[in-house]
């Protein structure tokens, strides 16, 4: 399938985009290239073609599970307005 360039314009004024005759006729090159090109894919067949999920079906890479930081609780309960048995205490808000 291919547009025109009465089409892309009637396109554009659906849209309520303003474009010029140039661009009418530059876009209507690259719709109609794009149009080809899932024409082209339809006509593929895909029956017993399972979908896929993600189109890299590799597994994830995992990194090690190590600690990175150092463990800082004591000093940033040391400047909590609340703490209680290690917990910090937040005023209640539902009621």
């Amino acid at each position: 399938m291919s547009l025109d360039r009465e089409q892309v314009r009637k396109i554009a004024h659906l849209a309520r985009l303003h474009i010029t005759g140039q661009e009418a006729d530059a876009y209507a090159g690259t719709l109609s290239r794009i149009l080809g090109l899932i024409e082209q894919m339809n006509a593929v067949d895909t029956r017993g073609v399972v979908p896929m999920a993600h189109p890299n079906e590799a597994g994830l890479r995992l990194r090690e599970d190590a600690v990175t930081e150092p463990d800082q609780r004591e000093k940033f309960q040391k400047i909590a307005p609340a703490v209680e048995a290690g917990l910090y205490l937040v005023p209640k808000v539902i009621e």
